[in-house]
């Protein structure tokens, strides 16, 4: 059974930064397209990043160039570096694996972790 569980959220000031984790179990993330997603109740899901097999990445215009998408293959866990936060960046956070990316959008998501609360202030 496939499972991803997201670590790492939490409260910080505009301007900060923190580091998700995503850690995969019965499924190996080397040759996978995985992204990071946030969704906030009732809202429709916004794409963060995408990294794909060849590890290429993509940002949204929002994230880009404060936030860092990466994998450690050796510990099966991904990972969103996330600078110079914004309070616009207050969110629930989910990780997924899916079968491609379309730029920074993760498509055809087949699974995807509980999610984890970020949150900023001004």
């Amino acid at each position: 059974q496939v499972r991803l569980v997201e670590s790492g959220g939490g409260s910080v000031q505009a301007g900060g930064s923190l580091r998700l984790s995503c850690e995969a179990s019965g499924y190996t993330i080397a040759r996978s397209y995985m992204g990071w997603f946030r969704q906030a109740p009732g809202k429709e899901r916004e794409g963060v990043a995408c990294i794909d097999r060849s590890i290429n990445a993509n940002y949204s215009d929002s994230v880009k160039g404060r936030f860092t998408i990466s994998r450690d293959i050796a510990k099966n866990t991904l990972y969103l570096q996330m600078n110079s936060l914004k309070p616009d960046d207050t969110d629930t956070y989910f990780c997924a694996l899916g079968l491609a990316c379309s730029g920074y959008e993760l498509i055809a998501i087949n699974t995807r972790g509980q999610g984890t609360q970020v949150t900023v202030s001004s």
